[in-house]
């Protein structure tokens, strides 16, 4: 019987019109827009000024500097890989309840004190808006840190061992020999919480690296863990260029493992980079990824058109399309395009876009000038195109903050640009397929994408919906059925792609912690024998 409390949901706050949390969530969204901190890199609980230094801005108003950063270069690194050791010698060695206990305060502190501050600050510098926030960086990390003080007492207590007479048998699940370096991304700050704490409540030491985009609300994110207990030392804050803090890490031999959220490119080039230093590591790094994604929805001729656009327009557009799961290609049957569109069309002209600072705003800004420019740079090439056309949106202006109209393409070709590359924006783009042409198009579906990450299907024929369950076996780690493909729960979907998506290691999960710890089997014998001859020796 585990001692571990058993693990909820934190409960989502509405953030309704005149709601007391409302009201505070306002109030400390306009006091941190209207300070400007620095914030240090912190290495072994002090704090660290390199003098060379980033912004961070918000994206709906990217003249407004919310805070400086101080990056790490190479002596940060090696400081910080002094101290993460240093501090391993004793972490490692802790009670498991104890280093449950750090996180469980952690998860309260988020859920209490910290809540509208980690919150506004993801808000300012992440452009979310209050709902997206929420259940970002309040409700899921604050999930992550109780489901996985619960899965790490779940894996401590699995001896499924056979015991002959006189004989004890026992698995040991040790943290890894060395540190694990944790590079996080900015669309979830409950991710970047989660990479480098996952492994640390194993009884691993972390390096992290957060996001350039998102170092506000990490910086706070680390302010909570330090004021939760977490020792110093056994999490390093090091904000940085991924060259100056990255190549350092993992060339040093007590590199243990890397767990990475970002983009596919610069996982394989980690990947590459560890391979050509393989023979510097004491042992073999734990590699631990959840990358790209080119995620899909695809509708039967049977699926409803209403609830299926609002699933597109959800799916899609929310946080504008920069979630890993985010709908970004759809197939959609010739007899249920005109009432799809009837459907998503109006519910499209409603949709407000514009600063976190006004509540009723569904969309806010893309992260900064490099997306903006993506983004623009696609709904240029559909405008252009012969085989595709913009049936909705197509409008941007960065003069004020990084802003992209929820744009809707439709085209005749499945393999179009926009089908296929992962963008990262508020850009959905639907093939339009004959309706008999059903197991053909979900061949299409499976064989488009490098990716697979999330994805869904969506009609009211059973027999239809379980070809396509079967089709797309292969597509999606995280699939749906008549829902959009995004917003994964801890404790209920278990995150994570396969293919050019990632490792598929499954975050929320006991999965996920499985890779921080190397199992020792241990025998002991309880008589050991006296004589070396067996009895068929005579």
């Amino acid at each position: 019987m585990g001692i571990v409390p058993k693990p909820y949901n934190e409960p989502i706050m509405p953030y309704a019109p005149g709601n007391p949390e409302t009201l505070k969530l306002k109030e400390t969204l306009d006091k941190m827009s209207k300070e400007k901190i620095e914030i240090p890199l912190i290495i072994g609980g002090k704090e660290v000024k390199t003098g060379n230094m980033g912004k961070c801005v918000e994206p709906h108003n990217h003249k407004n500097v919310i805070a400086e950063y101080h990056k790490a270069g190479k002596a940060e690194v090696e400081m910080a890989i002094e101290a993460a050791m240093k501090a391993k010698v004793e972490w490692e060695k802790t009670p498991y309840t104890m280093r449950a206990a750090i996180f469980l305060k952690a998860a309260e502190l988020l859920a209490t004190k910290y809540r509208f501050i980690v919150n506004a600050a993801t808000m300012l510098n992440q452009s979310k808006n209050p709902f997206q926030a929420e259940i970002d960086s309040a409700c899921e990390l604050a999930d992550f840190w109780r489901f996985n003080a619960y899965y790490m007492e779940e894996i401590y207590e699995d001896q499924a061992l056979i015991n002959p007479k006189g004989m004890w048998n026992r698995l040991e699940f040790r943290p890894l020999e060395g540190f694990v370096f944790a590079v996080t991304p900015f669309n979830f700050t409950s991710i970047a919480g989660n990479l480098p704490t996952a492994p640390a409540i194993m009884g691993n030491v972390a390096l992290w690296k957060p996001a350039s985009t998102s170092v506000y609300s990490g910086y706070y994110l680390m302010k909570l863990l330090q004021e939760a207990g977490v020792p110093d030392g056994v999490i390093n804050f090091l904000p940085g260029s991924g060259s100056q803090v990255g190549d350092p890490v993992m060339s040093n031999e007590h590199f243990a493992g890397i767990h990475f959220t970002g983009s596919t490119e610069v996982f394989q080039n980690m990947w590459k980079f560890i391979g050509d230093n393989i023979h510097k590591y004491r042992s073999y790094p734990r590699i631990v990824g959840e990358t790209g994604g080119k995620d899909f929805i695809f509708a039967h001729k049977s699926a409803q058109a209403r609830p299926l656009a609002i699933a597109a327009l959800r799916g899609a557009f929310e946080y504008q399309g920069q979630k890993c799961s985010a709908a970004s290609r759809m197939y959609i049957p010739t007899s249920l395009w005109d009432e799809f569109m009837a459907e998503l069309t109006p519910e499209l002209k409603t949709v407000k876009m514009g600063s976190v600072h006004d509540f009723s705003n569904f969309v806010n800004a893309v992260i900064d000038k490099n997306s903006f420019d993506n983004c623009v740079s696609y709904i240029e090439h559909a405008k252009a195109a012969d085989d595709a056309e913009i049936v909705y949106g197509g409008q941007y202006d960065d003069s004020v903050g990084y802003f992209v109209q929820p744009t809707v393409i439709k085209t005749s070709n499945p393999k179009f640009k926009s089908m296929e590359e992962e963008i990262f924006g508020p850009i959905l783009t639907i093939y339009v397929y004959e309706d008999e042409k059903y197991e053909e198009t979900l061949k299409i579906c499976d064989e488009t994408s490098p990716y697979a990450l999330t994805g869904a299907i969506w009609g009211q024929d059973r027999y239809a919906v379980q070809k396509g369950i079967d089709a797309l076996t292969h597509t999606a780690g995280n699939f749906y059925i008549n829902d959009k493909p995004t917003g994964a729960v801890v404790g209920q979907q278990p995150f994570g792609g396969a293919r050019g998506s990632g490792t598929n290691d499954k975050a929320g999960s006991s999965l996920n912690l499985m890779r921080w710890v190397s199992v020792r089997t241990i025998k002991e014998t309880f008589v050991p024998p006296t004589d070396y001859r067996y009895p068929f020796m005579g």
